[in-house]
């Protein structure tokens, strides 16, 4: 079964997304420990600094994306941004790049390393 590729931008947003859950999950774990405060608390802490980390990385994506470069896809017609030399569309998932030596070949996230 061929690999589920997505655009990286989707990729971490979705990640700042689950540290909200995460977090939230934990902070309700908490609330299981009323009867030991300082276990309570050490839960509800530590929920928080989750959602303090999907900030920051919501934060570092947002500005991450206002560098990325735009082009529009030849599949859908929607503009998307890339990142790196091969990336996916956010719309239809098409694989794209800017590298003219990769036209063609079979997409591959290892192209975006550095060797």
């Amino acid at each position: 079964m061929a690999k589920k590729y997505s655009s990286k931008i989707n990729k971490i947003r979705t990640f700042a997304l689950s540290l909200v859950f995460i977090g939230f999950i934990i902070m309700y774990v908490g609330i299981f420990f009323q009867k030991h405060p300082i276990v309570m608390t050490l839960f509800m802490i530590l929920g928080l600094l989750a959602i303090i980390g999907s900030t920051v990385v919501y934060f570092w994506i947002g500005m991450l994306s206002t560098k990325a470069l735009q082009v529009e896809c030849p599949n859908c017609g929607k503009p998307t941004k890339i990142l790196g030399r091969v990336d996916m569309c956010m719309h239809c998932r098409e694989p794209l790049t800017v590298d003219p030596e990769l036209e063609g070949k079979e997409f591959d996230e290892s192209y975006n390393r550095k060797k």
